[in-house]
């Protein structure tokens, strides 16, 4: 294995190891001057495989890397369990893999400021009709608030993640978000609430790999959880049983209520209608056969405990309102018609769309062409440069109202 390697004034590594088929790519750079023995780097540690690859990478590239894991206590009213920031085995994961690394690690107890900041809200949230992100309001109120702020009180450079994002200089010198190497990955929807001002702290040193290289990198370097799975689940979720962590959180709080056509027929009775979502079409419970008309829920009437369903056609979208907008392409949001790609869900493509201004100055987001299908109020809309293929993230902000 070839020596590890180091370009221009030793500032930005990169590792030069070869696999049997081509080499591996090395972290991105972290852009710190001086000798990286002399920069502190804090890695959030989750005890996955790519957190763990992170912190590996930056500390064999020599930085002084400082594991922490953040104990999100699960909030044992909601799930029973305690765990880190995706199951109950993880903070010990983390542990093994520092001590693998020769790295300190320590543990930090935020239960209080998750329940509040993520879990009160996230409940709050589903019980008045919406489809909350989550993990978006972790990434914005705790990890990069709160966990940046203890970062710096202990020294460090800069607190780096196993996101699959890419944090580059733009041409005006400051710091743009942008799209990773490997689509497959992208986690760009949940982190466009932070600031370009955050963002000068920030690193994301996968951002340049695929996945298939971050594990072989585990296992190059010996990390116990190289092969370790990927969490699919809400970290105080488990197995997606929404309505059940949110009767445990505010029992009573969803009661029972009408299933409701859109034409005004009542075609049955629910139970809570945060056991629904925008888009569902199973699990409605409603009488049917071969010749019934596919319903899906379309709307949420939380003021009436109503679930009201029609044909997919209603499901279509055109236009979003917007509450909360956080814009990162510089000054500050466009006043109306600028063209940008649009995201609504995490899993989907940017697709072409317009920003507008609402007539109370709200901003919205026209989509242009094919109109979106199962927007929900709660979930997040994200901008990017166009949908041409340009990576950068323009900002976003969260679904207020669909039309």
């Amino acid at each position: 294995m070839p020596p590890n390697s180091w370009t221009g004034d030793r500032r930005d590594y990169i590792y030069s190891a070869m696999s049997t088929t081509r080499p591996l790519p090395g972290v991105d750079p972290l852009h710190l001057t001086g000798d990286p023995a002399r920069a502190r780097v804090v890695v959030a540690m989750s005890g996955g495989v790519d957190s763990s690859v992170t912190a590996g990478l930056l500390a064999e590239a020599g930085y002084d890397v400082v594991g922490i894991t953040l104990q999100l206590y699960d909030n044992g009213a909601a799930t029973g369990r305690k765990g880190a920031c995706c199951a109950g085995r993880d903070i010990g994961d983390a542990r093994k893999v520092a001590s693998h690394l020769s790295i300190p690690h320590y543990v930090l107890d935020y239960e209080a400021r998750f329940k509040s900041a993520v879990i009160d809200e996230f409940a709050a949230s589903y019980i008045a009709g919406e489809t909350p992100v989550p993990c978006i309001q972790c990434n914005q109120k705790v990890k990069f608030r709160d966990l940046a702020a203890m970062a710096r009180e202990i020294g460090a450079a800069a607190l780096a993640t196993g996101h699959y994002v890419r944090n580059l200089r733009g041409a005006d010198g400051g710091w743009e978000l942008h799209q990773p190497a490997d689509l497959s990955r992208d986690q760009s929807y949940f982190l466009f609430a932070t600031s370009r001002q955050k963002l000068e702290f920030l690193r994301f040193p996968l951002g340049g790999m695929l996945k298939s290289d971050v594990r072989e990198h585990g296992r190059r370097l010996g990390l116990p959880v190289a092969d370790k799975a990927d969490s699919q689940d809400i970290c105080f979720v488990p197995k997606g049983h929404y309505s059940t962590v949110i009767d445990r959180i505010r029992p009573g709080a969803a009661g029972p209520g009408e299933i409701v056509h859109l034409d005004g027929r009542v075609l049955g009775r629910h139970s809570g209608i945060t056991g629904y979502t925008i888009g569902q079409r199973k699990g409605l419970g409603l009488p049917g056969g071969p010749e019934a008309e596919p319903l899906f829920v379309v709307a949420l009437d939380a003021a009436r405990a109503r679930v009201v369903v029609g044909p997919r056609a209603a499901l279509a979208v055109q236009r979003v309102r917007l509450r909360d907008v956080n814009w990162l392409g510089g000054c500050e949001v466009p006043a109306e018609g600028v063209e940008i790609a649009a995201r609504v869900r995490s899993t989907g493509a940017p697709g072409a769309a317009r920003l507008l201004r609402a007539a109370d100055g709200e901003v919205a987001v026209e989509f242009l062409g094919t109109p979106q299908f199962g927007v929900s109020p709660g979930q997040a809309c994200v901008f990017y440069a166009d949908a041409s293929g340009a990576s950068r993230v323009l900002g976003g902000g969260w679904i207020k109202a669909a039309a």
